[in-house]
């Protein structure tokens, strides 16, 4: 069994090939993470949901079997859902302004790329200039 060396190649067109390899593994494993993370996500709410409805159950039964009075006043009840509806409001703020912060962020890395491609253009030119500066010209 005889091993033959590995063809030469340009060691940029070596380069180029393992990073475009590499961000096509990253590409493919995109949409998984994204899955596991609003996975994550449903299965945390669903787990403090269920925390705060146990909490209230064993609170009511509790204060039921202790015979104590759970009747709030009118204003009190009025006082506790106010305060829901401002949670819900400032929450919903929140998360317009989380929304906007990422697509800000998209923003900003599509014009990193397309101010990078641009810029390699500039330095491209700018040694091909620099190349025919200092190279001699044939006659």
């Amino acid at each position: 069994m005889s091993k033959t060396a590995p063809e030469a190649k340009e060691i940029f067109v070596v380069y180029k090939q393992n990073v475009d390899k590499f961000f096509d593994d990253v590409e493919k494993s995109l949409p998984q993470y994204l899955q596991s993370i609003t996975s994550l996500q449903q299965e945390y709410t669903g787990a403090w949901k269920n925390a705060f409805n146990s909490a209230i159950s064993i609170q009511q039964e509790y204060a039921t079997k202790s015979g104590l009075n759970t009747n709030v006043p009118a204003a009190y009840i009025k006082l506790i859902n106010d305060g829901t509806e401002e949670i819900i409001k400032a929450r919903s703020v929140q998360n317009k302004i989380a929304l906007a912060s990422i697509d800000v962020a998209r923003q900003n890395i599509k014009s990193f790329n397309d101010n990078a491609k641009a810029f390699t253009d500039l330095n491209q030119n700018m040694l091909q200039s620099w190349i025919s500066a200092w190279t001699p010209s044939r006659n």
